[in-house]
């Protein structure tokens, strides 16, 4: 086991897989003590005392106060929220349901709510409906969100949702000064009391749990919401065990730094931003800028940013590749941005030569990483040289499996090089879906996940993304289940049949879309279906981009449709129009091969603009060969 104390080590201790097979040499009960995201965090409360824990800022402004909260006061007041709760009736087996931007409430009240039963983070961003079916689904006894706020609609939506939750006992409002309006509390309640979430936890001891609970790894932490159709969310199961070896490990992949400072833009009820820069960085010391409720979609801070990195001294951040699409056409300017060594990039896949221009552009490492909410979000992590197009190799004490799978059978275990669904297995994999409907499919023989990507292995033990089994559209990081889209266009008159897919696009990644075939005779036009979507789905973020007719849909040997093919189809055509927009003139081809996935030729006319167009298709996630 790691001595703390003796930190920071002199070299990374696990850089090479043997490195890893090393460490995992001791058992991981001995390596790591703690099983439970409460006790992991009191344990850096008391270790780093006084010392910054979080810094926040409301707007975002180049000099504005930040807001500083010592890890002494970050035990105190999760300590606080937890004895709140379990005085409103939460026990172990109680889901409270958050919804709140980034604040240094949300972490009370997510790692509160762990200490007193299970937290459930929610998009603040979606309507009300969706917020109800998700509430229902956790079966939640207290609602924790925004107070009414001129600049949020999250309190309306919220107490709409609740209305519709008869489960629900009590709505905790989080009231801040210059962004909520204090008289919330004077708005038409529900059957459900109303308190002030600060008032409320003031008068609560922060020193020890009250419920006197004791933790176990296998009790469940949080519910956190990974899509699923209308009337029905698909909640994922992360236990103690989850959060407290995600949180220790991050101790020995940090073990060779100095503590340091780390911004966060992130949503928390995102996995990544809840595990990675909340549990994990609270274990590991770190000093967290949480920019703004809204993160890295503030403007205002966005057009700041490289100023908060040079006043808070960030040394790393992560963030989606649409982030990074945005900081591209930042200027620095006269900024001192020396500090910033690190960016993590991470929920979806990052353009290699993207990738590449950016480091040299602003001289810092970008490491990419996968994980999922799932696997508490991360299955391979980066070292430090890690070869280019690669996502890692796996963390300690976890497998990976590269396999042709049929249905929950295992019909092929893949060698290096060759390409196959990615299984895992692990202390991070959470312990299923809350609805057994949705663990029908996900496992494979013997406890392996199935995570639905498609990659391969090479010799050194690194991990390559290649493809998605999985149906899923992921925009900016955000997972659409296709369902979504697909169910309201089949219902309407003038659609025989539909498939959602994602729309390649440089700055989000994907966005959704949808192919349609048509009832004969149909005068249904393109907008007339988006309109019907966005007038019938709650989530907004879903409503298609895009929607393309089509004869026939195609098929696979034994009468499936073949989503890879209708992929390989629109990304042709979105290349033809980038590149006829621009006035030049190619030929496009495509292939899915078996190791890189979908693969787009594009023989330019004009050879004096191939390095033109490698520039206007730099951004696309598939692979693009320019000649």
């Amino acid at each position: 086991m790691i001595d703390l104390s003796q930190l920071p080590t002199s070299e990374p201790i696990m850089e090479t897989i043997a490195d890893v097979e090393a460490f995992e040499k001791t058992p991981l009960t001995e390596q790591f003590p703690y099983t439970d995201s409460y006790n992991l965090i009191m344990a850096s409360a008391n270790r780093f005392g006084e010392k910054a824990a979080l810094e926040f800022l409301l707007q975002g402004l180049p000099d504005e106060p930040a807001q500083t909260v010592s890890f002494a006061e970050l035990g105190a007041q999760i300590t606080r929220t937890a004895n709140l709760l379990h005085e409103l009736g939460v026990t172990a087996t109680d889901a409270v349901s958050i919804v709140l931007p980034i604040l240094p409430q949300t972490h009370y009240a997510i790692w509160g709510a762990q200490a007193a039963g299970i937290s459930n983070p929610i998009n603040p961003m979606l309507e009300a409906e969706h917020i109800a079916e998700i509430v229902t689904a956790a079966n939640a006894k207290i609602v924790i969100c925004l107070a009414q706020s001129e600049h949020s609609d999250i309190n309306e939506k919220v107490r709409a949702a609740v209305s519709e939750c008869p489960g629900v006992t009590t709505l905790l409002e989080v009231n801040i000064p210059g962004l909520c309006n204090p008289q919330s509390a004077a708005l038409t309640k529900g059957n459900f009391d109303i308190l002030d979430f600060d008032t409320a936890i003031a008068r609560m001891d922060g020193s020890s749990l009250s419920s006197g609970r004791k933790f176990s790894p296998e009790q469940k932490a949080a519910y956190f919401h990974t899509g699923g159709t209308t009337g029905r969310p698909k909640l994922a199961q992360l236990t103690h065990g989850n959060m407290a070896f995600l949180g220790q490990l991050m101790q020995i992949y940090t073990a060779h730094m100095e503590r340091h400072t780390v911004l966060c833009g992130l949503p928390l009820f995102h996995i990544y931003g809840c595990i990675i820069q909340g549990v994990a960085a609270f274990a590991v010391g770190y000093r967290i800028v949480l920019m703004t409720p809204a993160g890295f979609r503030s403007p205002v801070a966005m057009k700041n940013f490289w100023n908060h990195i040079e006043r808070f001294q960030v040394k790393q951040f992560s963030a989606v590749p649409t982030v990074l699409m945005a900081l591209a056409d930042i200027p620095v300017g006269d900024t001192d941005i020396s500090s910033l060594t690190n960016i993590n990039s991470g929920a979806a896949p990052l353009s290699l030569p993207f990738e590449l221009s950016f480091e040299k552009n602003f001289d810092v490492a970008v490491g990419n990483g996968y994980g999922m909410t799932e696997t508490t979000a991360l299955i391979s992590r980066a070292p430090l040289i890690q070869p280019p197009g690669s996502v890692g190799m796996r963390i300690p004490y976890s497998q990976i499996r590269i396999a042709h799978v049929d249905g929950t059978t295992v019909t092929k275990d893949c060698p290096l090089g060759e390409s196959g669904v990615i299984l895992v297995r692990g202390p991070q994999v959470f312990e299923g879906y809350k609805s057994n409907v949705d663990n029908a499919s996900a496992w494979v023989e013997d406890g392996w996940f199935n995570t639905g990507d498609i990659g391969y292995m090479d010799a050194e033990g690194f991990l390559y993304l290649s493809g998605r089994a999985k149906d899923l559209i992921i925009r900016s990081g955000h997972n659409i289940d296709p369902e979504l889209i697909e169910e309201p266009l089949n219902v309407h008159a003038s659609v025989v049949t539909s498939i959602a897919i994602g729309l390649p696009d440089p700055y989000a990644g994907e966005l959704p879309m949808a192919y349609v075939v048509k009832v004969a005779g149909s005068n249904a036009t393109e907008q007339e279906l988006i309109d019907h979507c966005a007038s019938s789905m709650s989530e907004r973020a879903a409503i298609p981009k895009r929607i393309e007719f089509i004869d026939a849909m195609p098929l696979t040997a034994v009468g499936k449709i073949f989503r890879p093919s209708l992929r390989q189809k629109i990304s042709e055509q979105v290349i033809r129009e980038l590149l006829s927009e621009n006035s030049i003139d190619a030929t496009i081809s495509s292939e899915l091969e078996k190791k890189r996935g979908l693969v787009l030729s594009i023989d330019v006319t004009d050879k004096a603009r191939i390095d033109e167009v490698k520039k206007l298709v730099e951004g696309y996630i598939f692979t693009s060969e320019v000649n």
